[in-house]
C-alpha cells in the first residue's frame, strides 16, 4: 500500500496492517484488529483495574495455600475457594465487557467477521 492510501486509513480510523519497513512514522494510536488478529490496547486506567484484580486474587489464593498448608478446615478452604473463583470469573467479565466495549465494536465497523467468531469461541471457554 502507498504512503497515500495508508494515511487516509490513519485518518479515517480504520485497521489496517503495518509490514516492516511499510512507514516510519509513529501511529498516536492503537488498532485492535489487523490480518495478525487481535492486538490489545486498552487504557491504562482499564489496564491497572485488571492487574488489580488478578493481584488480589493471587494473593487470596496464595494465602489458601496457607491455609492448606497449616492443616486448616477443609470447609474454610473450599469458601475460600468460592471467593477466588468469582473473583476471577468477574475480572473475566470486565475484560469480556471492555473487549466488547472497543474491540468488537470496531470489528463490526470494520466488517471483520473472523474478530467475531474468535469471541464466540473465547466465550465458550469462558463460559465452561
Amino acid at each position: 500500500m502507498n504512503n497515500t492510501e495508508h494515511e487516509k486509513l490513519h485518518a479515517l480510523g480504520l485497521a489496517h496492517s503495518h509490514e516492516e519497513g511499510d512507514h516510519d512514522h509513529d501511529h498516536g494510536h492503537g488498532h485492535c484488529y489487523g490480518p495478525g488478529g487481535h492486538h490489545h490496547v486498552h487504557s491504562d486506567a482499564e489496564k491497572k483495574a485488571v492487574l488489580n484484580r488478578l493481584s488480589r486474587a493471587i494473593g487470596h489464593l496464595q494465602s489458601i495455600k496457607t491455609m492448606v498448608e497449616n492443616d486448616r478446615d477443609c470447609s474454610e478452604v473450599l469458601i475460600q475457594l468460592a471467593a477466588v473463583k468469582s473473583a476471577v470469573n468477574n475480572t473475566g467479565k470486565l475484560v469480556l465487557k471492555e473487549h466488547i466495549a472497543h474491540c468488537i465494536v470496531e470489528a463490526i465497523e470494520n466488517g471483520d467477521e473472523e474478530s467475531l467468531r474468535q469471541l464466540n469461541k473465547a466465550i465458550d471457554s469462558f463460559v465452561k
